[in-house]
This record gives structure tokens, C-alpha cells and sequence, in this order.
């Protein structure tokens, strides 16, 4: 599947997802919470909110920054979004919503985030896991050093 399909299915998921969370807490659907969930979930990158406020802004200019700190809260809330905290004190989110599973890998020079997926680094860590009697629940990897465009290797 493509990257624009997968982002579109992703954002249809999600507008869902979060209709029915927000007709559950007695909320309305705003033109405001449309925008910024689908710049949300059709950016390529893991958004700290002042990020998103920023490309929100580029079609809404009203829109305010606790406005999208709020429906970032909400998105949170109800499962659309995760918050994520790279090595710094700025909250950074991804999606949620049709997520697989995936690790990180973080430059520590410009702050570049790279996602990867191995199946034999899951599957050894679950046989360490299994091996030591441990029933895993869920685990983050997170491994920092310098993307290629900063490593002068």
C-alpha cells in the first residue's frame, strides 16, 4: 500500500475513531479538531504540537496553539494519537491509529526520527524474555547516534 493510501486510510480510521469518543464525552465535531487531526495524520514525521500548530496554521490561520494542544490531549484521549518523548522535554506524538508496531532511531546532531521494523530483534527479545520467565506486555526501543546526512564516517 502507498504512503498517501496508507495516510488516507489511516485519517479515515481516525475520524472515526474519534467521532464516536467525542459523541461519547457529549462533544462536538468542529471544523477545527477535522483540521488538525487530518495534518496529524498525513505528516511524516513524530509532531510536537507546536510543529503541528505550525502547519495547521498554514490553512487556518485563526486557529489557535491551545486549540491544537487540546485536540492533541483529546487525540490521546481516545486512542488516535501517542505521546512520545525522545530524549528531550518537548512532548512529540504519533499515530496511533493503524499503527504497526515499530522502533526508533534518533540523531542525537539534528533530531531526525527514522522508524524500523525487524522481526528478528522481536523475536529475540521474546525469547529472552520467555527465557528469564517474563511475560511481556509491551516495549519501546529507542536508539540514539547520527542519521547518514550528519554522520561524516
Amino acid at each position: 500500500m502507498s504512503r498517501d493510501r496508507k495516510a488516507q486510510k489511516r485519517s479515515e480510521e481516525g475520524r472515526k475513531v474519534l467521532f464516536e469518543h467525542i459523541k461519547g464525552k457529549g462533544l462536538r465535531w468542529t471544523q477545527q479538531r477535522d483540521a488538525i487531526l487530518k495534518a496529524f495524520l498525513h505528516a511524516d514525521a513524530h509532531l510536537s504540537a507546536e510543529e503541528l500548530y505550525g502547519l495547521v496554521r498554514k490553512n487556518c490561520p485563526e486557529m489557535g496553539f491551545a486549540t491544537v494542544y487540546r485536540c492533541m490531549n483529546l487525540f490521546v484521549e481516545a486512542g488516535i494519537a501517542k505521546e512520545r518523548r525522545f530524549d528531550e522535554e518537548r512532548v512529540r506524538y504519533e499515530p496511533a491509529v493503524m499503527a504497526e508496531h515499530h522502533d526508533h532511531l534518533i540523531c542525537t546532531k539534528c533530531g531526525r526520527i527514522l522508524e524500523f521494523e525487524d522481526e528478528r530483534i522481536e523475536k529475540l527479545q521474546e525469547s529472552i524474555a520467555k527465557a528469564k520467565g517474563f511475560c511481556v506486555t509491551h516495549h519501546r526501543m529507542e536508539l540514539y547516534g547520527l542519521c547518514p546526512k550528519c554522520n561524516n564516517c
